[in-house]
C-alpha cells in the first residue's frame, strides 16, 4: 500500500503513467523467463530501499503502482508464473495462496536459522504464520494508519488536533469556512475509505467485531459498531468533511497527499508511508515543522482501547512454489543476508521509515526524524490489537465486495443498513 514518489503532484502522475506502462511493456519475469531469481514491487514509500538491495543482490525486479501490481499478480500465480519473490500483505491473499499450494513453506529456514524470523517484531511477524507455519517474511516498514495534520493550517483556525470524534466534527465547519478542506481523500482507489471504516468499528465495538466476521459469524457485518460507524461515515460526508470531488482523487497519484502539504486540507487520514513520501516531496513542509501527526480520535461510550492500531504490520515477501531451485536459493540469500541488514535499516530509517525490528531504539534517536519514528514504533510494538487492513484480512472475493460498498457508502448511494445486507451475503465466499 505504498505510494509513488515525487516532487509535485503533476510530476508524480506523469511518472505513475511512465512506471505502468514500461512494467507492462517488459512482460512476466516469473519462473519460466530465466534461471536468475525475479521479485515484483510496488513503485513508491521504500521502492528505493529495495531496489537498491535488489540490484546488490542481482534480482531481476519490476515496480508496479499498487492497483496494478493487485490485478497482476492474481493472474500470475493463478499461471504459474508468478516472479521468485512475491510482494503481498497477508492475509486473506496470503491464506489463498497457501491452500492452493502456491508458496514455499519457510518454516525449515525459521528453525535452522532462528534469526530468520525471531529478529521482528513478534506482532509483525505472525502475520506471515498460518497454521504455525512461516510463509511470509516483512519486507519494509511498519505502516499503521495515522491521523497527519498540517500544523500551520490549524494555526490559522486556532484549533488543536481532535482528540475524540465530537471534536473532530466540530473541527470540520471551522475549516470549511476558511475555505480549508477538513480531510484530504484519494476515494478513486476506494481502499483510503476502508481506514474510516476499521478505525471506528474498532473504536466503537473493539477488535471482537472485526474477528466475528474473519470467522465467517452469521449476520456479523449487522454489529451495531458498523451500523454506527457507517452512520458516523455518512455524517462526516453529508458536513463536507472531505475535499470537494473526493472520488475522483486517485491515491497512486499521490495527489491526495500533496493536498495537505500545499495547504489545501488539514488532515490526512493514511498509512505512516505518506511521512516518506512528503518528505521526498516537500522536504521543507517537515524540516520546517509544519506537519503533526496523531492517533485516531475516541467515540464516546466505545469499547475498543484508544492505543488499538489499524493498517499494515508491514509487507512481507513469499517465495514462489513454482521457482526452480536456484531461484528458491537465491530468494533465501536474498531473505537472510540483504533483507534488513544494516545499510537496508538505515536506508528504511533515513527515508522515515520504521522497520519491525527488535532494538532498533539506539538507530532511531540517532535519525533526522528521530520524533516521528519513535512514536510510530511505539504506536506499532505497543498497540495492544494491531489490526490488518480488512481488504487483505479477507479473502480477494470479500475484499472486492467490501471496497465497492464502501465506495457507494460514501457516495450515499447505499446506506449503512444495505451496506450490511450486501456484505453478509460475503460472509463464507
Amino acid at each position: 500500500m505504498t505510494l509513488v514518489k515525487r516532487r509535485t503532484a503533476v510530476i508524480a502522475a506523469g511518472l505513475a503513467a511512465v512506471v505502468s506502462l514500461t512494467a507492462t511493456a517488459c512482460g512476466s519475469s516469473g519462473p519460466s523467463s530465466g534461471g536468475g531469481a525475479t521479485a515484483w514491487a510496488l513503485t513508491g514509500g521504500d521502492e528505493q530501499t529495495v531496489r537498491t538491495s535488489f540490484e546488490a543482490a542481482g534480482i531481476d525486479a519490476q515496480y508496479f503502482g499498487n492497483d496494478a501490481y493487485k490485478q497482476k499478480v492474481r493472474t500470475a500465480i493463478g499461471a504459474n508464473e508468478a516472479p521468485t519473490l512475491i510482494f503481498n500483505w497477508s492475509g486473506g491473499m496470503l491464506q489463498s495462496w497457501v491452500a492452493a499450494g502456491k508458496v514455499m513453506d519457510l518454516s525449515q529456514e525459521a528453525a535452522n536459522n532462528p534469526s530468520f524470523v525471531d529478529r521482528f517484531l513478534p506482532s509483525v511477524a505472525r502475520t506471515g504464520v498460518l497454521d504455525g507455519k512461516t510463509y511470509a517474511i516483512p519486507n519494509n516498514g511498519m505502516q499503521p494508519v495515522v491521523l497527519f495534520y498540517n500544523k500551520e493550517l490549524f494555526d490559522r483556525i486556532g484549533a488543536q488536533p481532535p482528540k475524540t470524534w465530537d471534536e473532530l466534527m466540530a473541527l470540520v465547519p471551522r475549516f470549511n469556512a476558511a475555505g480549508i478542506a477538513p480531510f484530504s481523500m484519494g476515494g478513486q482507489s476506494k481502499w483510503p475509505q476502508l481506514m474510516w471504516e476499521e478505525y471506528l468499528v474498532d473504536r466503537i465495538g473493539g477488535p471482537e467485531v472485526f474477528e466475528a466476521i474473519a470467522a465467517n459469524k452469521p449476520g456479523a457485518w449487522s454489529d451495531p459498531a458498523i451500523i454506527q460507524a457507517n452512520t458516523m461515515i455518512q455524517q462526516l460526508v453529508d458536513a463536507d468533511g472531505f475535499v470537494r470531488g473526493f472520488n475522483s482523487i486517485a491515491t497512486d497519484s499521490n495527489a491526495d497527499t500533496a493536498l495537505l502539504f500545499t495547504g489545501k486540507a488539514a488532515m490526512y487520514l493514511m498509512g505512516s508511508w505518506a511521512f516518506p513520501t512528503i518528505k521526498q516531496a516537500d522536504p521543507g513542509f517537515i524540516a520546517d515543522g509544519k506537519l503533526g501527526w496523531t492517533t485516531f480520535p475516541t467515540v464516546e461510550g466505545g469499547k475498543g482501547d484508544p492505543a488499538d492500531i489499524v493498517g499494515n504490520p508491514a509487507n512481507y515477501w513469499s517465495i514462489s512454489a513454482a521457482a526452480t531451485e536456484e531461484q528458491k536459493s537465491a530468494a533465501l540469500q536474498y531473505l537472510r543476508e540483504d533483507l534488513m541488514n544494516d545499510s537496508y535499516v538505515d536506508s528504511l530509517l533515513a527515508g522515515g521509515s520504521v522497520p519491525p525490528l527488535t532494538g532498533i531504539e539506539d538507530k532511531i534517536a540517532k535519525t533526522e526524524d528521530p520524533e516521528y519514528l519513535t512514536a510510530v514504533y511505539e504506536m506499532a510494538a505497543n498497540a495492544p490489537n494491531f489490526q490488518l487492513s480488512w481488504d487483505q484480512a479477507l479473502s480477494p472475493g470479500q475484499a472486492d465486495a467490501l471496497l465497492t460498498n464502501l465506495e457507494q457508502l460514501f457516495l450515499k448511494q447505499i446506506t449503512p443498513e444495505q451496506f450490511s445486507d450486501n456484505m453478509n451475503a460475503t460472509l463464507g465466499q
